[in-house]
């Protein structure tokens, strides 16, 4: 046991008893801070670490840069809406009808808005075999043939173990003043965590919960692959415009005689 003894000299007129006192008061303040900062410790050790996840793109989209046509088809992607429960950093999951669980230790890298259109981005530019993809909103300048939106309505894990996509696309051209097709699609994907990661992470609940979620984004990148494709095959269909025709030339009209 420590003893804390006073290094300063008495005082006239102070007793040895209030002197012993005094010691005690210090002595209790200091265990009291060092019992605070053990809590504080003890609290940040038991916070569990945040872990983060982007949708992937699908097979064929991967290890395609610098071999897609510069020539081929122009599209613009976007904008792209999400609903405010979905367009959040953490991973939202629906256990029922009615409830979602937000997941305050499982993020998105970025947020969910954008990796959605970067990777539907990836996805159609290597099935429509073209590099002429533009993300919007986008500074671009290069002409479009087409544009797609997308209004997103759901997009999560759910309790029966599959992803949903449900989403309202309408293709238009540049300026969004003629539509050509206007769609409402839903996927979904079985949820199907590796049995490798799942064995060891059967022990630990963090381990489960992060190999868990890893499934639930993995289903989520499938079905936006679906979707990829089902837009890809409509734009294949489609008549590619033709480039705007220049104002004809006038001719100057003749100078009346004098």
């Amino acid at each position: 046991m420590l003893v804390w003894r006073s290094t300063r000299p008495r005082l006239k007129g102070e007793s040895a008893t209030s002197e012993r006192a005094s010691a005690r008061s210090s002595g209790a303040r200091g265990w009291i801070g060092w019992i605070g900062a053990a809590l504080i410790l003890v609290g940040c050790a038991s916070t569990p670490p945040s872990h983060f996840y982007t949708l992937t793109p699908i097979p064929d989209a991967v290890g395609r840069a610098g071999t897609i046509a510069t020539d081929g088809i122009a599209v613009g992607l976007g904008p792209v809406t999400f609903p405010q429960f979905l367009d959040r950093p953490q991973l939202v999951t629906r256990d029922g009808t009615n409830q979602l669980t937000v997941d305050e230790f499982h993020r998105w890298g970025g947020t969910v808005q954008d990796d959605f259109l970067r990777v539907w981005g990836e996805n159609l530019s290597a099935l429509l075999g073209t590099s002429r993809v533009a993300l919007f909103p986008s500074e671009s300048r290069m002409p479009l043939d087409f544009r797609v939106l997308a209004e997103v309505i759901a997009f999560e894990g759910t309790a029966q173990s599959e992803a949903v996509l449900k989403v309202r696309w309408t293709v238009t051209d540049e300026r969004r003043t003629r539509s050509f097709v206007a769609r409402e699609d839903a996927y979904r994907c079985p949820i199907t965590p590796s049995p490798t990661v799942g064995a060891g992470a059967g022990r630990d609940a963090g381990a489960a919960a992060t190999a868990r979620n890893a499934a639930i984004v993995a289903a989520m990148s499938r079905c936006l692959g679906d979707f990829s494709r089902d837009v890809a095959a409509v734009l294949g269909t489609l008549p590619k415009p033709k480039p705007p025709q220049p104002p004809p030339i006038m001719s100057p009209l003749p100078t009346p005689e004098r």
